[in-house]
């Protein structure tokens, strides 16, 4: 794909990168990487961080300060950083794509007009929900900053959502533009099919699980509206009825320690586990593999990534029916729709765990039918980038 557009940056904004990891700052590394393999020159804009990773592509990092109700975000103050708006100007960009609409997404805007590029925007997250919880004492604003998301949104030459059923949520926030469906890849979609099976015993064996005991995992932003007490309340109900589990928690948010208090209150110590974040992608790969279930009781996500690296790993989420993530899931097919309550979770796993060939005949359809590599989806954004920039030339 030679074209004169090698020779300038693609300018990748978003409010949050490594050390920071997400499933939208996963999107944008694997971007970022993807992009350079392929001979292209990517710019990741962010808010700065007091650990700055090394990467072998430029990242422009402007004033931020920690956003105190979601540790470790932090929020980006381009205002209060007076060389930014200098250095953006002075790289020559192709196209500017921004994957937040918030203090990036400005910065993408301003770019775009300055250099009189094409402007992309990704509608990643359930945005209201989270202005809901970071402004629950100032609900008034909620309203206010979600007229500045909806008017970045409809400057952009084009809008992307990750999976179709995301258009819901973005007609119901008032955007009536078009909208483009580019779908998220996956770093753990290199395994072999047929090696899942002993990857998967050899990962169990390496985290010490023992064998016929079901084993569960959950992870992403510990906050309540991923519904990670819902998986407490549900492991509650299984020990109350004798069934033995593991349960892995694996990431970080503001509900640890009251995850943590009702744990050890519970007497539920020996058998869930709080991991934290885990920055090694390998290590996290074995704990998909070595669980048997991957629980996600989310309305809160469009188009979890999790959910496609569990399948990846041959394992099936259980998703509640009616949820955005739902969309790709065929009950019982490759995953496992319920409703989202504590009783319903339970019922599920002890469903699964009575039939030890279930969550592996299913997870076996979910990595067919819900994995794609991130190779195969750069190689489409790349000529979409290209299409955009030729015909806002013309």
């Amino acid at each position: 794909m030679a074209t004169p557009e090698r020779d300038i940056f693609f300018g990748l904004f978003n409010d949050s990168f490594p050390p920071v990891m997400d499933g939208v700052t996963l999107t944008v590394k694997n971007y970022a990487e993807w992009l350079r393999l392929s001979g292209f020159k990517p710019c990741v804009v962010t808010p700065d961080a007091p650990v700055r990773p090394e990467v072998p592509y430029p990242v422009m990092r402007y004033f931020s300060l920690p956003i105190a109700s979601r540790p470790p975000y932090r929020y980006g103050y381009p205002r209060l950083d007076f060389s930014i708006k200098r250095r953006l100007r002075s790289t020559p960009f192709a196209i500017a794509h921004a994957h937040s609409p918030f203090s990036a997404g400005r910065l993408a805007l301003y770019t775009a007009r300055a250099q009189g590029i094409p402007l992309v925007g990704t509608f990643h997250s359930k945005y209201r929900t989270d202005l809901e919880h970071s402004l629950r004492r100032f609900p008034w604003m909620v309203d206010r900053v979600m007229s500045r998301v909806l008017n970045f949104f409809n400057q952009c030459d084009q809008v992307w959502i990750p999976q179709a059923q995301v258009e819901d949520t973005v007609r119901e926030y008032g955007y009536r533009g078009e909208v483009h469906v580019v779908e998220n890849g996956n770093d753990m979609a290199g395994i072999p099919a047929e090696a899942l099976t002993i990857r998967k015993h050899e990962a169990r064996k390496k985290l010490g699980f023992p064998e016929g005991v079901p084993a569960l995992l959950f992870v992403g932003q510990h906050i309540l509206e991923k519904g990670v007490e819902v998986i407490l309340d549900a492991l509650i109900l299984l020990r109350r009825r004798g069934i033995p589990f593991i349960m892995n928690y694996i990431g970080t948010g503001y509900a640890v320690p009251q995850l943590r208090a009702r744990i050890e209150r519970e007497g539920l110590s020996d058998c869930v586990r709080l991991h934290g974040l885990l920055q090694d992608r390998s290590l996290l790969a074995d704990y998909y593999a070595a669980s048997d279930l991957f629980l996600f009781p989310s309305f809160y996500d469009n188009a979890p990534l999790v959910v496609r690296e569990a399948a990846a790993m041959g394992t099936p989420s259980v998703i509640p029916a009616g949820s955005t993530a739902s969309e790709v899931i065929r009950d019982g097919q490759n995953g496992l729709l319920c409703q989202r309550t504590p009783q319903a979770y339970s019922s599920v796993i002890e469903h699964v765990a009575s039939q030890p060939r279930l969550a592996s005949e299913i997870g076996l359809r979910a990595r067919a039918s819900l994995v794609r590599s991130w190779e195969d989806v750069m190689r489409e954004v790349a000529a979409r980038y290209i299409d955009i920039i030729k015909n806002r030339k013309r």
